[in-house]
């Protein structure tokens, strides 16, 4: 919890303004009694109405002062707080931004979420209470004991016994409770967990017709965090009828000790009406700090859980400034690259070499799990590779800043990802100062000007989040026109033709050739109809390159690209290819 409060430092002006105004608060609101004390002892008793007048006036004056301080105080707790827990948030997700893929593993996304809002929140609560409360209930419980036991020395006795009371009663609650508070906030992951997989996949189960089934799955997660919910409440609602008894118990004290003292000397009467409300302040006082450390465990849990986000350090550092100077036309080269997951000890890739050049397409093909889009997320340091080599015009990846390799790709992920805005907005995410021009020319490439134009506004047309409202070929065309309208040296399609028809794909391939001719292709596909054409197919087969070479040659002399390509054709059209390839 302590390291999170280097995030109130921006604001350790307006805290000071807030500590001062918390003790004019206090130093006022106490003097009040005693003012009280001295019109009943002084005034009404001894029936001088000119000490009632005068220290009526000044009471006033001070109650005025006690609101305003008060005012000042619990605004800049508010502010302070909400700027707070700002910065927070910017903080997690700044830090998520800068995770690679294996950090990301570490993490559900639906975990991620909740860390960002609800543990938030939890240490945004108890910033605002710390800051309104753990000044001045100290200040309200010391100052007011003394002034207590200035004011009826032969009572002060009731005042620890009252404190005695509520602190055996906190840690008793605190104790039940505490453990509690971190089974609450995996039960709130796992509900956001659920929740987030039927709203995304709820096509999928609906196909299925298991809507019964992810009920009772949501059921049996939402029953148990109710459950749980229920014991704490429980737990929690005890402490208000044990204040009451306290405080109720102490009142009684207070009373019968004072009304037989006022037997001895009436003028005590003040006397025994100001530490009454002296001690209702500590009593209070002790009670606001009683409620802050039973939430502190529930908080402590939130900030464990944020701070194990923001202490995670990246696995791949970029460097701070590009080392070499590249070459003059665009290239990717992998020199012998393994590449293994650290949480296995199996290669995902072995001894990759290759080269890929500009004006030139590179192709990778392979059974599912070979490794081809594992190869291609090297290229952009998605991972890193565990040996050898990745170079990006002839320089080493692990030499390049950041945004200077970046700059150089243009990505298509297997699954076309949309940001919500507009199509044009999706267009240029990776080229703001590209012109109407130029986007809808990266549209025409992608052989998606087409239903752009079709829809309510064309290209100023709405995108839902996630691209929801468009089809899955829409949104792989306009992931697509993304990379297109970024105008980059090396373009990376990791099987991002998949969604596309026949003819579509054959027409994106040919708009593709001129603008690429500066450009490295590399290519990630299932189909071999998209790759025949390729100057250069990599096969891959349990991570290793058992073939590169053109569509013929590899038909010539290698076996698991022939049964590839006999998987995907016809008998006929297989012995058709086969006798090209060894004409």
């Amino acid at each position: 919890m302590f390291k999170l409060l280097r995030f109130l430092k921006p604001y350790w002006w307006q805290v000071i303004i807030l500590l001062v105004a918390t003790g004019a608060q206090v130093y006022t609101t106490l003097q009040l009694p005693a003012m009280m004390a001295d019109i009943i002892n002084n005034g009404i008793v001894a029936s001088d109405m000119d000490v009632v007048w005068r220290d009526g006036g000044i009471m006033l004056l001070l109650a005025m002062i006690s609101a305003l301080t008060s005012f000042v105080a619990s605004y800049f707790s508010a502010k302070v707080g909400a700027y707070f827990s700002r910065d927070l948030r910017a903080a997690i997700f700044q830090k998520v931004l800068s995770f690679n893929m294996t950090s990301l593993k570490n993490y559900s996304t639906a975990s991620l979420i909740t860390r960002t809002t609800n543990d938030v929140n939890q240490i945004q609560m108890i910033i605002t209470m710390m800051l309104s409360m753990l000044l001045r209930a100290p200040l309200f419980c010391v100052m007011g004991l003394v002034m207590a036991v200035q004011t009826a020395p032969e009572m002060s006795w009731i005042i620890v016994v009252g404190i005695a009371a509520v602190v055996i009663s906190v840690i008793v609650i605190m104790t039940v409770v505490a453990p509690k508070f971190k089974i609450f906030q995996n039960l709130v992951d796992k509900i956001t967990l659920i929740t987030r997989e039927n709203l995304t996949g709820l096509k999928v189960v609906r196909a299925f017709n298991n809507e019964k089934l992810e009920h009772k799955k949501f059921t049996r997660a939402n029953d148990e965090l109710t459950r749980l919910l229920i014991f704490i409440d429980r737990i929690l609602e005890l402490q208000n009828p044990l204040i009451n008894i306290i405080f109720n118990g102490t009142t009684l004290l207070c009373s019968w000790i004072g009304i037989s003292l006022l037997n001895q000397d009436f003028r005590y009467l003040g006397n025994m009406t100001a530490f009454a409300e002296y001690v209702t302040f500590v009593m209070m006082s002790f009670l606001m700090l009683s409620l802050f450390f039973i939430m502190i465990p529930r908080a402590n849990v939130s900030a464990g859980r944020i701070n194990e986000v923001l202490k995670t350090s990246p696995k791949i550092h970029y460097a701070k400034k590009t080392h070499g100077l590249p070459e003059k036309r665009a290239s990717v080269e992998f020199r012998k690259v393994d590449f293994r997951y650290s949480d296995t000890s199996e290669k995902v890739l072995d001894g990759i070499t290759f080269r890929a050049e500009a004006g030139k397409t590179t192709a990778f093909i392979g059974s599912t799990g070979s490794g081809k889009s594992t190869l291609i997320n090297l290229v952009p340091r998605f991972y890193e590779a565990t040996s050898g080599e990745v170079l990006v015009d002839g320089i080493n990846v692990k030499d390049y800043e950041k945004d200077d390799l970046m700059r150089k790709i243009g990505l298509v992920p297997q699954r076309g990802v949309l940001f919500a805005g507009t199509v044009k907005s999706n267009i240029k995410f990776g080229a703001p100062n590209a012109t109407s021009d130029d986007v809808r020319k990266a549209a025409e490439v992608a052989q998606a000007a087409g239903f752009i134009e079709k829809l309510p506004g064309g290209y100023d047309a709405r995108i839902a989040q996630g691209g929801t409202n468009v089809s899955g070929g829409q949104k792989q065309r306009l992931s697509i026109a993304r990379a297109v309208c970024k105008k980059p040296d090396i373009f990376v399609f990791d099987d991002a033709f998949s969604a596309l028809d026949m003819k579509t794909d054959a027409r994106l391939r040919a708009a593709l050739k001129p603008i690429t001719e500066d450009a490295v292709v590399l290519i990630v596909a299932q189909r071999v109809s998209t790759i025949k054409d390729a100057d250069q197919i990599v096969v891959l087969d349990k991570g290793r390159m058992v073939g590169k070479g053109t569509h013929r040659e590899l038909l010539a002399k290698c076996k698991i690209y022939q049964s590839i390509v006999k998987s995907q054709l016809s008998e006929a059209e297989f012995r058709k290819e086969m006798h090209g390839a060894t004409r």
